[in-house]
């Protein structure tokens, strides 16, 4: 038994099928079961309830514990959990104490492999599905307002992470490992939008703006705080001119080259109509 957190997740959702795909049986825990819209195979259960009876092995994703894992990990080995696979992030491998995003997963990362339990911890870098932000901008054919419009990045497919979650899960392959998760190529924002505008058949524009008003923008979200809005800024500005380059990661494990932004573009064209 395999025990999914954040089920109906990006992530947890494509993996959960990748999973029963091969034959697992997969617990799923998410807030809201009875909205969670999983397939029929799969145990869904609310992530309060935490039940580890059976479970085996477990996909660990850093957002649903962001406050801390408590006692999970003790429980887990009680259990008889063998392993652990985090959802963790290429942000990782920043050494800037300031970066909060790299202290939490590094944090998680640490406790996990203090536990004794066998683990793998994923290491994606920016996400394809971070562009469902633009959302509303697209829909109201307003352009999309960032800073640093020159800045490259290697955005990955949820798919792609979610099989390289399953194979770390499946198999013993990727026991000890550190895998850090790329799309195939490098890629700017503004060209991102449009190859959206090009999967939903009208254009979608860019607007470049300062990133002082960047920073504006960004604080007045509810889930933005001052010290996660200046390390992301503080990420794209490091992007214009020294770019992360697309790791074979992707393609190694899985066997098969990463999923472009196009067609992750071409995958969420009803995101965006």
């Amino acid at each position: 038994m395999i025990l999914v957190t954040g089920a109906t997740g990006n992530v947890g959702r494509h993996l959960v099928g990748e999973l029963l795909i091969a034959g697992a049986k997969v617990r799923a825990l998410t807030r809201d079961p009875a909205t969670a819209r999983l397939p029929s195979e799969a145990e869904v259960a609310p992530i309060g309830d935490m039940p580890l009876d059976g479970v085996t092995s477990i996909f660990l994703n850093p957002a649903v514990f962001w406050n801390g894992l408590d006692d999970l990990l003790t429980r887990a080995a009680d259990h008889g959990v063998q392993r652990v696979v985090v959802l963790s992030s290429a942000s990782a491998l920043d050494e800037d104490p300031a970066n909060e995003i790299a202290a939490k997963h590094l944090r998680i990362e640490r406790a996990v492999e203090a536990s004794g339990l066998e683990w793998t911890f994923t290491r994606p870098g920016e996400f394809s599905s971070n562009a469902l932000g633009w959302r509303e901008a697209i829909r109201a054919d307003d352009p999309v307002r960032e800073a640093y419009g020159a800045a490259l990045s290697t955005p990955i497919h949820e798919r792609d992470i979610a099989a390289v979650a399953a194979k770390a899960l499946l198999t013993d392959a990727l026991v000890g490992a550190r895998p850090v998760l790329t799309g195939p190529e490098l890629i700017t924002h503004p060209e991102m939008v449009g190859l959206i505008g090009e999967a939903i058949g009208r254009p979608a524009r860019f607007e470049e703006i300062t990133p002082e008003e960047a920073r504006k923008e960004m604080l007045a979200l509810p889930y933005m705080r001052e010290g996660l809005v200046d390390v992301l800024l503080r990420m794209r500005a490091d992007s214009v001119d020294r770019p992360h380059e697309p790791s074979p990661e992707v393609e190694r494990i899985t066997g098969r080259p990463g999923r472009t932004f196009k067609e992750w573009a071409a995958d969420h064209a009803g995101d965006f109509r």
